[in-house]
């Protein structure tokens, strides 16, 4: 199985306890009758969450084109397949979704149902993916978060507090990330350079990056508003994502720039001491 971030436990851990921590607060100003939005926000959070997963898994539903074996077969194949790669019970549903010309996806969740939405423009005229092995890997990323329990009612709840703590809230979300794109990697490790090119530089130019020049960067680009720019970023900056797909000793950086490797132009190679990283021998076992 891809390996978890192993920052992401004690940053959820941090943050939970904040996020509990301002619920009782909440709770405590709200029985004094000393209360405001912030104090409302806090006390109807379940609520809030509840709904507006709600909504946006009806938008899909009722907006997206649902991938299936004769509505973009080539994404649905791919969903299948990397739900059976992590072992999942059931496999999630997946939607298409107007792009107008931006490159993302996403994965979310109501009651007991999980899905993926993936936005057009990763796919061509005819419902064929532009650089399937890209898809595979974007596709077992989002997978990924639900494998990884991202998607649950109950850890989006205990991260409520999120978006009020800029560095440690967006710490977490980087870190859950990194484990995402190592399950993306574990479903179509050939598919990460493309993907990160996608990203770096949209579908058409995406041929273009150099994967391994523009991760080398990684480790050169520095200074403080470097370092601010990824702290306050929700996504690993593109340069430290690509080294730590490349990178498989150790880790994507969370923090602090990756260290050069000891040799100039030595690319570092390795694995995490798990399953990690590895191509699986056989083929995904069917999913119901």
């Amino acid at each position: 199985m891809p390996a978890r971030h192993s920052w992401e436990i004690p940053m959820l851990i941090v943050v939970i306890m904040l996020t509990v921590f301002a619920y009782a607060i909440a709770l405590l100003l709200l029985a004094t009758g000393n209360f405001d939005q912030y104090v409302l926000l806090l006390v109807f959070a379940p609520v809030l969450i509840w709904l507006g997963r709600g909504v946006l898994y009806a938008t899909q539903r009722v907006n997206g084109v649902k991938m299936s074996p004769t509505q973009f077969p080539e994404g649905h194949r791919m969903v299948v397949e990397a739900a059976a790669r992590f072992g999942m019970a059931k496999v999630p549903d997946a939607y298409v979704v107007l792009g107008n010309g931006q490159i993302n996806a996403f994965a979310s969740g109501h009651g007991f149902r999980r899905y993926v939405a993936v936005y057009s423009d990763l796919f061509e005229i005819g419902g064929a993916a532009r650089e399937p092995d890209a898809l595979a890997f974007i596709i077992g990323h989002e997978v990924g978060h639900i494998a990884a329990g991202h998607a649950s009612y109950w850890r989006q709840l205990g991260m409520f507090l999120v978006p009020f703590l800029p560095i440690i809230g967006n710490s977490l979300i980087r870190a859950q990330e990194y484990t995402a794109d190592n399950h993306g990697f574990c479903n179509r490790h050939t598919g990460a350079p493309a993907a990160m090119g996608t990203l770096a530089a949209g579908k058409y130019m995406n041929t273009l990056v150099g994967f391994d020049e523009m991760a080398d960067r990684a480790a050169m680009e520095k200074g403080f508003f470097v370092w601010l720019v990824n702290a306050m970023s929700s996504h690993p900056v593109l340069t430290w994502r690509m080294w730590a797909l490349r990178d498989r000793s150790r880790h994507g950086r969370l923090w602090w720039r990756p260290s050069p490797p000891a040799a100039a132009g030595m690319v570092p190679t390795g694995g995490y001491p798990s399953s990690y990283g590895q191509t699986p021998a056989l083929p995904p076992k069917s999913v119901p």
